[in-house]
């Protein structure tokens, strides 16, 4: 290499191994800021709050307990406040853990004080007393939740009007000490009387049956009364209300005050299921009376598979209405049955081509119940119109099941439908037979087919010589019939 080109190809090399200047140096990313510990006792929010204060209180832990209070107190005094408001909260806390916020900034239900969130209402003789949590700044463990001080400031007063052991009083011990999944015994044993409550409002319904129809002989009226005047799902929100008289009357602890309230929710979500079931039911048979009566019978059918879409419906919105209440997020369960039903319409695709060529022939009237008509080489009368077939009834007596996409995709020729019938027949004269006597004959049949008054008189009748044919002389008679058949 010469000594001109060897300078500027040692300049070049330095120059790309060299790093970039200073000045076009990508600045240095921004430092993130420390993420805030979670608070160990579980205060970020006022649930972790409320919870995490009933247990530690529930456990007899009287070190822990006094740190969910925003109070001065110390020692023993802090103990002994943080036993009075488990006691008020046992006892008279609404059992709607649930509805409370589980944010570190809280419900914001009222923008004008974001640090306060009220987790329930409890009546006192003063009036009613609003239980509330306040964030407050303690130290490291940043902002964290804990009972305001004017709530505690009303326990003492509370806790002295609050009565433990109402229930205790008049039952023995074996059935209030033993304890399965926090619930005593004595209230497993009372769920199992439940069925026996429900066979006593059965009691109710032959009773008022006993009194209504005594009440309509009276009144000269011969109308039936329905087999159960109290249905079932009447009975349910019975025992609900029941059950929910006897939280406000008998002090429980908040656990099981949770517990029964969740069994009457339970039975409120499942009468209302039950209620819509029998309520398309009721419309399904009121419809299909009246389709019945305006001659549209073969729209059972679609109203068959429109009573089965609304039950699944109901008994879809009750799963997620109970998920609801669980605290499930059901956005879960509907992604699993959209999918489910993808995976079912690929492996269903011949049984839902069937359906929607099923609908298809109902709405547009294609083919009717009593129809007679000709699929292929098939003659036969329409006996039904099912969802997945169609049976047809054919000359021979017999019932042929044809599949409603075969239907739907066919060339089906309705017969019974023809306002007019072809009569078209070939007359043979002799060869013998003169023209005047073949114009004659031609005149006469004319004459006869236009005033016949089962023939269309118009220009469809058409009377003449054809052809010679082999044996005779053959006259074309063509006319339209006011038939069918």
């Amino acid at each position: 290499m010469s000594r001109r080109l060897r300078f500027p190809c040692v300049a070049l090399g330095v120059l790309l191994l060299c790093p970039p200047a200073r000045a076009q140096q990508a600045a240095p990313p921004t430092p993130t800021p420390p993420a805030v510990p979670k608070d160990a006792l579980g205060r970020d929010t006022p649930r972790g709050t409320v919870l995490g204060f009933m247990d530690a209180a529930r456990n007899g832990r009287d070190d822990i307990a006094p740190l969910y209070l925003n109070t001065g107190l110390r020692d023993q005094a802090a103990a002994d406040l943080a036993r009075q408001l488990f006691v008020v909260l046992d006892s008279r806390l609404p059992p709607r853990l649930k509805e409370l916020s589980d944010r570190p900034e809280g419900s914001l239900i009222n923008p004008l004080q974001p640090d306060r969130d009220v987790v329930g209402a409890i009546v006192t003789p003063s009036g009613q007393l609003e239980l509330v949590v306040e964030r407050v700044k303690r130290g490291g463990a940043g902002q964290i939740w804990l009972f305001s001080r004017k709530t505690l400031d009303a326990i003492p007063e509370v806790y002295a009007e609050t009565d433990l052991v109402s229930v205790d009083r008049f039952l023995p011990a074996f059935l209030t000490r033993p304890r399965i999944a926090g619930i005593r015994l004595f209230e497993w044993l009372a769920l199992a009387l439940l069925p026996i409550g429900y066979r006593l409002t059965g009691l109710l319904s032959r009773l008022l049956r006993v009194v209504l129809a005594a009440w309509r002989r009276r009144r000269a009226r011969n109308d039936e009364l329905p087999a159960d005047v109290v249905p079932g799902f009447v009975r349910f929100v019975l025992l609900a209300i029941v059950i929910r008289w006897l939280l406000t009357t008998v002090d429980l602890p908040l656990l099981e005050r949770r517990y029964w309230s969740t069994i009457s929710t339970i039975l409120v979500i499942g009468a209302g299921i039950w209620a819509l079931l029998l309520l398309n039911g009721a419309a399904e048979r009121y419809i299909h009376g009246r389709l019945r009566a305006a001659g549209r019978g073969e729209v059972a059918a679609m109203l068959r598979l429109a009573r089965r879409v609304a039950d699944v419906v109901v008994l879809a919105l009750g799963g997620l209405v109970t998920l609801e209440y669980f605290g499930v997020d059901p956005t879960a369960a509907l992604a699993g049955l959209g999918i489910g039903g993808i995976a079912v319409a690929l492996a269903a695709q011949k049984t839902l081509e069937n359906v929607i060529g099923g609908l298809s022939i109902i709405f547009d009237k294609a083919v009717r119940v009593g129809d007679f008509l000709k699929f292929g080489d098939t003659l036969g009368t329409v006996d039904d119109i099912g969802l997945r077939s169609t049976r047809i009834r054919t000359l021979d007596r017999s019932i042929l099941s044809v599949p409603n996409g075969q239907i739907a995709n066919a060339n089906i020729e309705t017969l019974s439908a023809r306002d007019k019938f072809l009569f078209r027949h070939i007359v043979g004269l002799r060869y013998e037979t003169t023209s005047a006597q073949m114009r004659v004959v031609l005149a006469g049949v004319r004459s006869y087919l236009a005033a016949h008054p089962a023939i269309d008189a118009g220009e469809s009748i058409r009377v003449r010589f054809f052809r010679l044919g082999a044996f005779s002389l053959d006259i074309e008679i063509f006319a339209y019939v006011f038939a069918a058949d």
